[in-house]
């Protein structure tokens, strides 16, 4: 088994910052992809980021370009999700997820998730 432990998230004004941290332990593969996705009251669970071990291949969602960057630590197996100039349409619970191949932008692509932390953009 693999567990997640998201971090970070908190209440924050338009056009701040926040970091977010996802630890990984347990039964981990050598090679993996970590993601972050989130969702929004009402809405459904959408890509966010995702970094693959390998290589350090990275993804974003169109609609976090430029804003939000995702990094990892191997040796800490640990990912990190930079926000900067938050919107309140950034407002979600944000997950962490782990998967074991490829650079998947799909909620069924991932294996296993974390509980979310909730991340709120005032205007």
């Amino acid at each position: 088994q693999v567990q997640l432990v998201e971090s970070g998230g908190g209440l924050v004004q338009a056009g701040g910052s926040l970091r977010l941290s996802c630890a990984a332990s347990g039964r981990t593969r050598s090679h993996y992809t970590m993601g972050w996705f989130r969702q929004a009251p009402g809405k459904e669970r959408e890509f966010v980021a995702a970094i693959s071990q390998i290589g350090a291949r990275v993804g974003y969602a169109d609609s976090v370009k430029g804003r939000f960057t995702i990094s990892s630590d191997n040796a800490k197996n640990t990912v990190y999700l930079q926000m900067n100039s938050l919107k309140p349409e950034d407002t979600a619970v944000y997950y962490c997820a782990l998967a074991s191949f490829g650079l998947p932008m799909t909620v069924g692509g991932y294996d296993y998730w974390g509980q979310g932390t909730q991340v709120t953009v005032s205007s």
